[in-house]
């Protein structure tokens, strides 16, 4: 993969960093990585391949969109079962205890300082990353765009997952509606409104914290993981979001603050 600039952290990777484009692609769970010195929290490696570790597919759908759309890209690079990047820190599920129904031992009884220490070393530096990314785009317009990019598993708690797609969104709908209305009637990609997690839902911290706060447009993609998980998958779907989202990116009236923000 060729970028314009690539940057490896502890915390996060930056893909192409010299972009242009006012619009920013975030993804909190790229990463199933866990620092040595926590010792897998007690899961094993088998575990940490599947999606209670991660997102599985998410990051590569991001790396791809990031060069179609030719837009800079801020991934994860620890799991989330280090800390959720996508979680208030006083939220329980922002050190899990258990995911899907498996227990992470390193996170049952864990001591403020331990908690501190964490959220200083991973999840601050991802979002100091995430918020410096956006105000290097606040050179080029007033309120660039934010897009989080995840994946979710097939199955959850027993139950079938239908949606190829789902966007997430809450009180901005200047990029939701026009993302789903290209799906649902264009094309046979069943794209679920708010489905299967809603952008209402509080668990839902970067795009909160970074883009609604502000008044920045953004929407939050959700793929399912069985599309996406080899080379092939993350780049086809990579290609069908672009084709979706280069349309209402081009619209140079999306990049404003929504009214009502703080901003």
């Amino acid at each position: 993969m060729v970028t314009s600039c690539y940057s490896q952290y502890d915390t996060h990777v930056l893909l192409n960093c010299d972009a242009q484009y006012p619009v920013l692609l975030g993804c909190d769970h790229a990463s199933s990585h866990i620092p040595q010195e926590l010792h897998n929290l007690g899961v094993t490696e088998e575990q940490l391949t599947e999606h209670i570790a991660w997102d599985i597919g998410a990051g590569a759908v991001a790396a791809e969109l990031g060069q179609l759309l030719n837009v800079p890209v801020v991934l994860g690079a620890h799991s989330r079962l280090v800390v959720d990047c996508n979680r208030n820190l006083d939220d329980p599920t922002a050190f899990p205890v258990e995911s899907d129904g498996v227990n992470v031992p390193g996170n049952q009884s864990i001591a403020t300082e331990e908690r501190e220490a964490r959220a200083n070393a991973f999840y601050w530096p991802y979002h100091h990353a995430v918020r410096d990314a956006l105000r290097n785009l606040e050179q080029l317009v007033a309120a660039p765009a934010l897009l989080a990019i995840h994946s979710f598993t097939p199955q959850m708690n027993g139950s079938l997952r239908p949606w190829h797609l789902g966007a997430l969104w809450d009180k901005d709908d200047r990029m939701a509606l026009p993302f789903i209305r290209h799906f649902r009637e264009t094309t046979n990609v069943v794209v679920g409104d708010n489905e299967p997690y809603s952008g209402r839902h509080p668990a839902d911290f970067t795009l909160d914290h970074h883009a609604e706060a502000e008044g920045l447009p953004h929407l939050g993609i959700e793929i399912r993981q069985d599309l996406i998980d080899s080379d092939t998958g993350a780049k086809y779907w990579a290609a069908i979001l672009a084709n979706a989202l280069k349309p209402i990116l081009e619209d140079n009236t999306l990049f404003t603050h929504r009214a009502g923000s703080r901003s």
